[in-house]
């Protein structure tokens, strides 16, 4: 496995989740890396972006000032902070590598995927 998600889970509306992503050291290297999210009968959605150096970084509108994403280049990890959770950001979270392009907001600018994590935000 090349890149692993975690850190989803149950959470009420206004709560706070942190998602990881652990990435095989080849994949790590000099790519920009994101998160997606997918729910049910809806194209995979673009959250979050971050450059190698980690100085450059995108957001999706509906998550600007709320989520946070970040990586240690050190210890091969993506990271991605929510706070303020509303109920429409229950949806499948997935990580994504081995992107040239930038700013990557479409899927197809990355090579590589997580298996996803699931994050149900309740009332």
């Amino acid at each position: 496995v090349q890149l692993q998600a975690f850190g989803g889970g149950l959470v009420q509306a206004g709560g706070s989740l942190r998602l990881s992503c652990a990435a095989s050291k080849h994949i790590f290297n000099n790519y920009a890396m994101g998160w997606f999210r997918q729910t049910p009968g809806k194209e995979r959605e673009f959250v979050a972006a971050i450059n190698w150096g980690g100085d450059g970084k995108r957001y999706a509108d509906s998550v600007k000032g709320r989520f946070t994403i970040s990586r240690d280049n050190a210890q091969n990890m993506l990271y991605l902070q929510m706070n303020s959770l509303k109920l429409e950001d229950t949806a499948v979270y997935y990580c994504a590598a081995d992107s040239t392009t930038w700013p990557p907001v479409l899927p197809q600018n990355f090579l590589s995927w997580g298996q996803g994590t699931l994050v149900t935000v309740s009332s």
